[in-house]
């Protein structure tokens, strides 16, 4: 049992990891959307999951919510029988590239500033509300 909690441990930061890129990567992708009209970045239903995203890290941040993915990991990798430094090498390197040693202020104000970047271009570059017609790209 303790190998499959630490397997399935390694599987909540794979997932984190997946979460962080969707938030980073997607705000790119947008940007980019944005410059060389790529349609499908004004998509409503990535456009809204995306603001959702942010919104839910910056909310926990002010209200000083620890991640549930990473209370998540941690029991996993507690009821290993190992701390969060006893992983393998992908949740390792995975933990190492996502979790930095920093004052709490310093990841609530760049959260907050990212999140006011996802806003702002969600104003000026706003989701298409409009269905497409048939036929038409």
């Amino acid at each position: 049992m303790q190998g499959m909690n630490t397997l399935l441990a390694d599987l909540v930061v794979f997932i984190h990891a997946l979460f962080v890129l969707f938030v980073v990567a997607g705000q790119t992708l947008i940007l980019t959307g944005w410059i060389i009209s790529w349609h499908w970045t004004r998509n409503p239903l990535f456009r809204v999951a995306h603001l959702a995203a942010i919104g839910f890290v910056v909310a926990e941040a002010w209200f000083g919510i620890a991640c549930p993915l990473t209370i998540l990991e941690y029991e996993l990798r507690n009821s290993a029988g190992k701390t969060a430094y006893e992983m393998s090498f992908i949740g390792y390197w995975l933990n190492h590239l996502m979790f930095y040693t920093a004052p709490e202020w310093v990841f609530t104000l760049t959260y907050t500033l990212f999140a006011l970047l996802v806003v702002t271009t969600f104003v000026f570059y706003p989701p298409n509300w409009k269905r497409r017609q048939q036929g038409t790209l």
